[in-house]
């Protein structure tokens, strides 16, 4: 098949599966491998540094790197203070309360920059990232990893005890809160 048939069967391909909407499946090819790529590179780091990998994951370190990998991927994708690292792939809409903002992804630009937008500012989506990259660092560097992602559950812990005290000072006030 030449070049132009294949660019004119994944033209098709696109239209076929979004017709109403851009949907940025080459940008969306390119993050599945290069989180492969990621992933293929610890598992080979692993592997040349004989790291053990546990049969069985502690069930503690799967609850530390749970609440970690939210909080992680909550601060990259929607806290204000890492906006700039989102700012090439989004564009600010408004501010969503407790120090979050609420980006839209730029469509003009590559697939690519699009596609890396919608997973910088999607906690869901960047996750998966963060899951991984925490798995890794377990195996690579337990003590680190723990270390780290122990604070990032004091952070979590403690923004749903800024968020409870919040209620419960409205609360207190008659549901009339003072700016």
């Amino acid at each position: 098949m030449t070049g132009s048939g294949l660019k004119q069967k994944v033209a098709r391909l696109r239209q076929a599966y979004a017709p109403h909407e851009y949907r940025p499946l080459g940008g969306y090819l390119a993050a599945m491998g290069t989180y492969g790529a990621v992933t293929a590179s610890l598992v080979g780091l692993v592997k040349a540094t004989g790291r053990p990998v546990p049969e069985r994951p502690a069930p503690s370190d799967v609850v530390l790197l749970a609440i970690a990998t939210h909080k992680l991927s909550r601060l990259l994708s929607k806290d204000a203070i890492t906006s700039p690292l989102r700012a090439p792939f989004t564009r600010y809409d408004h501010p969503i309360g407790s120090g979050e903002v609420m980006e839209q992804v730029r469509d003009q630009g590559s697939p690519t920059r699009h596609a890396v937008g919608e997973l910088l500012s999607c906690p869901f989506c960047l996750a998966v990232w963060v899951a991984t990259g925490l798995t890794g660092g377990l195996v690579l560097a337990p003590r680190l990893t723990r270390l780290v992602a122990t604070a990032l559950t004091a952070v979590a812990a403690s923004d749903f005890l800024q968020m409870g005290y919040a209620v419960a000072q409205q609360a207190a006030e008659g549901g009339h809160r003072k700016e």
